[in-house]
Parts: structure tokens; C-alpha cells; sequence
């Protein structure tokens, strides 16, 4: 099977279990980025609380949030834990649309894919992960992103070799589906789905698996 029809396989067969799913929470394109680099190592339980605390004190823009200093900021989302990495994080991010942007979220988010992610992934404490979730989820753009339940998902199945890294897996994907954003964002989260339901990293319930049969499934104990 090549890799265009694996890839449409595993879709479709998530499609069918889980229905069209929709993701990246968020009321806001602001939200969305934020959500993004609060949700570094933890759970999204974790950062609804710290959105949360942000939503009732009305900080919930980049006007509000980007003048707090670091240990205002930090409280609020002490939920999301790492709350002073992710402060610095966050205030990196603000500095940057400051400086380079005057301030202007959407006009910096208009920019092309390359030119934006490049920019990110100068920004201090934003990695590939949460750019890209920032591309797709926030500016809307066609973008994978790749997270651990894609990797563990493709490789248990054969479909990538363990090795691979994360812009090996990106560029599997977008070289073999349609750039479509709305593609893209439902595959992701059909995949997060999948990781979470099924395919853990221990005690896998591979036999109530919506991709069982699937590839040569290793063993994943």
C-alpha cells in the first residue's frame, strides 16, 4: 500500500469511529495562540483552568495580556503548570509581535506559512509543535502538526519507520494529502483521539482499535 493510501486508510477509518471532530478549542485567534504554548507538557484540562483565570479578569488579548509583568502573569496560569517558563514564553511571543508587528496579531498572521513559521521558531521556548499548532489553529493555515500519538500511531502500524523525526512525519503528510487546513486540523485531532482512546503508550487496546488490522502492528508493550 503506498503512502497516500495508508494515510487515507488511517483517516478514514478514524472518521468513521470518532465522526468529524473539531479542534483547537478556542473563541479567539489570540486564544488559540496562547492555548498553544500553555499547552507544553500538560494536559488541556490544565489549561482551560488557566484560560480561565485569564477570561474572568478580562486579559484575554494581546492589548491586556502583553503589558502584565512576568509574576502577574505567571499567577494566572499557574494551573498549566511550568508557569514561569511559560510566562517567559508567552512574554517572548508578545515581544515579538511588539517589535516587529507594532502590535498587530492579524497582520502578522497574514504572512505565508514558511515566513511565519520561521518567525516562531525564533521566538525563545516555541518549538515546531506549538508553531505549527499556531499556524494551523490560529492563522488558519495548511500546516501538519505532528505530536507523540502521531508518531506512536504511524510507527506501531509500519507506516513510518521508528526513527523518524518530526519533519519526516510533517512532510509525509503533505507531500501525500491535499494542503487543506480543514484536513489538516481534523487528521490532527482525529489522531490525538485515536492516541488517547486506544493507542497508549502502555497496555495499548489495540483489539477495540478503529485501525486494527492495519499494517504490521508491532508490539506495543
Amino acid at each position: 500500500m503506498s503512502s497516500t493510501d495508508s494515510l487515507q486508510e488511517v483517516y478514514d477509518r478514524l472518521l468513521t469511529h470518532f465522526g468529524p471532530l473539531n479542534w483547537w478549542p478556542g473563541e479567539t485567534v489570540f486564544e488559540v495562540m496562547v492555548g498553544a504554548i500553555l499547552t507544553q507538557n500538560t494536559n488541556w484540562g490544565n489549561v482551560e483552568k488557566a484560560i480561565a483565570n485569564l477570561r474572568a479578569e478580562n486579559l484575554l488579548s494581546f492589548e491586556a495580556m502583553s503589558t502584565l509583568a512576568k509574576e502577574e502573569l505567571a499567577a494566572y496560569i499557574r494551573p498549566a503548570g511550568y508557569y514561569n517558563i511559560k510566562a517567559d514564553r508567552l512574554g517572548n511571543f508578545f515581544a515579538m509581535i511588539l517589535e516587529q508587528w507594532d502590535g498587530d496579531l492579524d497582520f502578522f498572521l497574514d504572512q505565508p506559512v514558511e515566513a511565519l513559521r520561521v518567525q516562531l521558531l525564533a521566538v525563545k521556548g516555541i518549538g515546531p509543535e506549538t508553531a505549527d499548532s499556531m499556524i494551523l489553529y490560529g492563522a488558519k493555515k495548511p500546516i501538519f502538526v505532528v505530536d507523540t500519538y502521531t508518531h506512536r500511531i504511524l510507527s506501531r502500524h509500519g507506516i513510518i519507520p521508528d526513527e523518524y523525526g518530526y519533519f519526516e512525519i510533517q512532510e509525509l503528510f503533505m507531500d501525500n494529502l491535499a494542503l487543506d487546513t480543514n484536513l489538516f486540523a481534523r487528521y490532527h485531532t482525529l489522531l490525538v483521539h485515536a492516541g488517547k482512546d486506544f493507542c497508549k503508550k502502555s497496555k495499548p487496546q489495540c483489539d477495540c482499535c478503529p485501525l486494527s488490522g492495519l499494517g504490521g502492528v508491532k508490539d506495543c508493550n
